[in-house]
């Protein structure tokens, strides 16, 4: 019996020195935010609740001996009821070219370009049946089951960099909600300088094709975005658009459909300027869309979207920001104006790590 033990002892000191030895490299980041909005409806009473999101990351990354990098990441967050776990297998090989395995995303909506908007968390709510786009990429689809190509660096020339992704469906019967069944997307962002200032621009364009059983959709999804940013200094002023088709409510039931069909477009512009710990952030997104429950149908009259929003951010100390940020939402749903738009406030504070 002592000899057994002796023998087990052994066995799981060497596990966990193997285990130890063979750990991948492992680093973490996150940030809390808190704060507090107050929230102005157009057709009832004002309001005001406290806003709490905290997230941790985990990236995994090892080298092979072939100088291949292998590595993925998870993030715990509390918005989010738990973990998030959205991040490919990622191949990074010795050219700077990489590949990502499952989960793998949109190119398209990989190359949109940043544009400046209010940093708080202020809420403005709209009519749920409301689908007028918010985001130039907002006509993107994909599955788990596909890859991604992402270039090295100055590919084909200085300051490209490219990407390209395809998925599939997991071959199950269609259903009366429509279903990604394939997808396929490029974009590409370039990078120059203009004298003083540095111009990126970022381009996508993407298509996904849906079955269901029934009537057919009018349109898969599908559509394009562009947009260019431009830094000189501490100033940088961004310009977004977006155009294609979306299937929204994928999975719930409006008017008797699982689906919704959406005609859309959107701009967005933005201003942000840095003077010492002070950031001013200015933003505006115009969007609209023609909608339809009714599958086979295309929509006729137009839901919109108009945002404005600023903020004021102060780093208050190394990986702390105070915030404060306004924004006000004027949008229509088929048409009528929204009863459950108006205007926000928040003042919070971020803690990054």
């Amino acid at each position: 019996m002592k000899k057994e033990l002796l023998m087990a002892s052994a066995l799981v000191g060497t596990m966990g020195v193997a285990s130890v030895a063979e750990a991948v490299t492992a680093s973490y980041s996150g940030n809390h935010r808190t704060g507090v909005s107050f929230n102005s409806p157009t057709g009832s009473t004002d309001t005001n609740a406290v806003s709490n999101q905290s997230s941790f990351a985990i990236s995994l990354s090892e080298v092979t001996d072939a100088g291949t990098t292998i590595s993925s990441s998870f993030n715990l967050a509390n918005e989010a009821d738990g973990l998030s776990n959205a991040t490919a297998i990622t191949l990074t090989f010795t050219d700077g070219s990489k590949l990502d395995l499952l989960n793998a995303g949109n190119s398209a909506a990989g190359h949109d370009v940043s544009v400046p908007g209010s940093a708080g968390e202020e809420a403005v709510t709209v009519t749920t049946s409301n689908n007028a786009p918010t985001g130039i990429d907002f006509m993107g689809g994909s599955t788990a089951l596909g890859v991604e190509w992402h270039s090295a660096a100055d590919f084909l020339a200085d300051g490209l960099k490219m990407s390209a992704s395809f998925s599939t469906d997991t071959g199950a019967a269609a259903t009366a909600t429509a279903r990604a069944d394939s997808h396929w997307a490029i974009g590409a962002t370039y990078v120059t300088d203009a004298g003083d200032t540095a111009v990126t621009i970022g381009t996508g364009i993407s298509a996904t094709d849906y079955s269901k059983t029934g009537t057919s959709l009018t349109s898969d999804e599908g559509g394009y975005h562009i947009g260019v940013s431009a830094v000189t200094g501490d100033l940088t002023v961004a310009v977004g658009f977006g155009d294609g088709d979306d299937i929204a409510n994928k999975g719930a039931t409006a008017n008797g459909n699982a689906s919704t069909q959406v005609d859309g477009e959107v701009v967005k512009a933005g201003v942000k300027y840095v003077t010492g710990d002070i950031t001013l952030q200015l933003g505006i997104v115009s969007g609209s869309a023609q909608d339809s429950t009714t599958i086979g149908t295309a929509g006729t009259t137009e839901d919109s979207y108009d945002k404005t929003s600023a903020s004021v951010s102060y780093a208050v100390a190394s990986g702390v920001t105070a915030i404060l940020g306004y924004s006000t939402v004027d949008s229509s749903d088929e048409g009528t104006s929204d009863a459950t738009d108006g205007s926000a406030w928040y003042i919070g504070a971020n803690m990054a790590f």
